[in-house]
């Protein structure tokens, strides 16, 4: 071999340089892949089970054999369910997921949350029914008086008494509406003038 040739692909000339630089590279590039490919555990993925109805106390201090870590994300107050009790899960029941994943847990709670009572009062009817419903709290009963104002809302009974807006109630109570109805007759002792 020539001394020119000895002198192109001596360690100090470029062109060796360059080919280290790209065999780094690979091999980089190569190992980076590698341990992501550990890291994330590829191909190595679980069906989740159904968590529904179980106890979140049990979940949250025991560990399942996935590997799931459990956190209770929301508590919801549900009607004849159990308190502590799971009653939805994300992700859910049937989603393929991998080991060691958060699952957040909705959980029931002991006793209903308190709410204020929107104002009721001189709106219509069905707008009031729509603002209990949407609050959580139940309309128990219509009760009709006789009014210029059609299905306008003139009372709020809580308990059998007048209720103001803003004051604190649990979610599920029932409410009575005191709903006008139109007078399509006035009595004959109201004389109008003309």
């Amino acid at each position: 071999m020539s001394k020119k040739e000895k002198h192109k692909f001596s360690t100090k000339s470029w062109g060796f340089q360059l080919l280290l630089a790209v065999l780094v590279s690979i091999i980089l590039l190569a190992l980076v892949v590698l341990s992501l490919r550990l890291f994330t555990r590829h191909g190595k993925e679980f069906e989740m089970p159904d968590y529904r109805g179980q106890s979140s106390e049990m979940l949250t201090q025991t560990h399942s054999k996935e590997g799931f870590v459990f956190v209770v994300n929301e508590q919801r107050y549900e009607e004849g369910a159990k308190p502590g009790a799971v009653l939805a899960q994300d992700p859910m029941a049937g989603e393929k997921v991998k080991r060691g994943r958060k699952v957040y847990l909705t959980v029931a709670a002991a006793e209903p949350p308190t709410i204020k009572l929107p104002e009721l009062r001189e709106i219509p009817f069905s707008q009031a029914k729509i603002m209990l419903e949407s609050q959580g709290l139940v309309l128990d009963k219509v009760i009709e008086k006789p009014s210029p104002y059609e299905n306008l809302v003139l009372d709020v009974l809580y308990r059998g008494h007048a209720v103001g807006s803003g004051i604190d109630i649990k979610m599920g109570e029932k409410i009575t509406l005191v709903v006008g109805k139109n007078i399509n007759v006035l009595p004959d002792s109201v004389v109008t003038e003309e």
